[in-house]
């Protein structure tokens, strides 16, 4: 077995890191008003709720209609960010999104948590494993994973800045904390966390631990693996994904998410058409989630940092 990263660092879910963000934003930005859909607990926006109770708005289960009330408030010159599980702020509300926020563009922040099949226990219908396939084809919007909680910060309060409609991924369980408190963050730019020549690892979320790890167990085969943390999905950053490819000449990537429409596919358009490599891809192969602790589903799924090290010696297996 690799060595598990989470056995050395702090774990911080995402969804606790966000909902401390926004308190902070919201002390320092007036034009930020949050939206829930009667699941302020569990998103974490309550926090926000109880010290600006005049600037939160609870909307009950009644996703879609939240996204048309946040596209409204950004009609009059507010940052809206809207807030509710993954599987149904991508899911219920998909053609609010679409039609009402961004075809106009507008300046709303769709932050969604419960994300993926580390939900657990919920079960299928509430693990969402297709939000960035979906989410990722609507133009104008743009699709964040972060890795971690301190780059969950990171990411929030740079949307905060930027003009335009966001969906970002979050997760329910804790996470292990694998970026620095003062690392870059840059939207569309990835982050090269290690070098290596053998091979380069892409991952967002939760899968870029895994990747850390299974570059542990590569490093005892005599293999050195790049570690690429791509938190933006869309945008895409191909000019780094097309320099690491070109530098090691093999390539995998890992997603908690279907291998259709994902990470994956993104990597593979990017480099089937700048630089062919081999690639493996390391996700969900067309099947639904279902009830079980995270770690389990994990195995089940083929997404432990043991499944990423061994595609990655199969693209070097298929170079050579």
């Amino acid at each position: 077995m690799t060595k598990d990263v989470s056995e050395t660092t702090e774990k911080i879910a995402t969804r606790d890191a966000y909902g401390e963000v926004l308190v902070e934003l919201g002390e320092t930005h007036p034009e930020i008003v949050v939206l829930d859909a009667d699941l302020s607990k569990s998103t974490r926006t309550e926090k926000f709720a109880k010290r600006f109770p005049d600037r939160f708005f609870q909307m009950g289960v009644a996703e879609a209609n939240m996204m048309g009330v946040a596209a409204g408030l950004a009609r009059c010159g507010k940052t809206a960010f809207a807030s509710s599980f993954s599987i149904f702020a991508s899911g219920r509300a998909w053609e609010q999104v679409r039609n009402t926020i961004c075809y106009s563009a507008l300046n709303v922040k769709i932050v969604a948590t419960h994300g993926g099949v580390s939900v657990g226990a919920d079960g299928s219908s509430h693990q969402c494993i297709e939000d960035f396939a979906t989410m990722g084809a609507i133009p104008t919007l743009r699709v964040i994973c972060p890795c971690d909680g301190p780059e969950t910060g990171r990411a929030i309060r740079a949307i905060a800045e930027a003009k335009g409609p966001f969906y970002v991924r979050l997760g329910r369980a804790k996470v292990p904390t694998v970026t620095d408190a003062d690392a870059p963050f840059e939207l569309g730019k990835g982050i090269v966390l290690r070098e290596g020549g053998d091979v380069v690892l892409f991952a967002c979320g939760i899968a870029v631990a895994g990747a850390l790890a299974a570059r542990e167990a590569l490093a005892a085969d005599g293999l050195g693996a790049a570690v690429i943390d791509l938190h933006t999905l869309k945008p895409l950053d191909e000019d780094l994904v097309e320099d690491w490819a070109s530098r090691t000449g093999a390539a995998v990537t890992a997603e908690e998410h279907v291998l259709r429409g994902g990470l994956g596919s993104a990597v593979a358009m990017t480099l089937g058409r700048r630089c062919p490599v081999p690639l493996e891809c390391v996700g969900i192969d067309d099947q639904f989630g279902q009830s079980g602790e995270p770690e389990q589903l994990f195995q089940y799924y083929g997404l432990t940092a043991d499944h990423i090290a061994e595609a990655a010696r199969r693209a070097v297996a298929r170079r050579q």
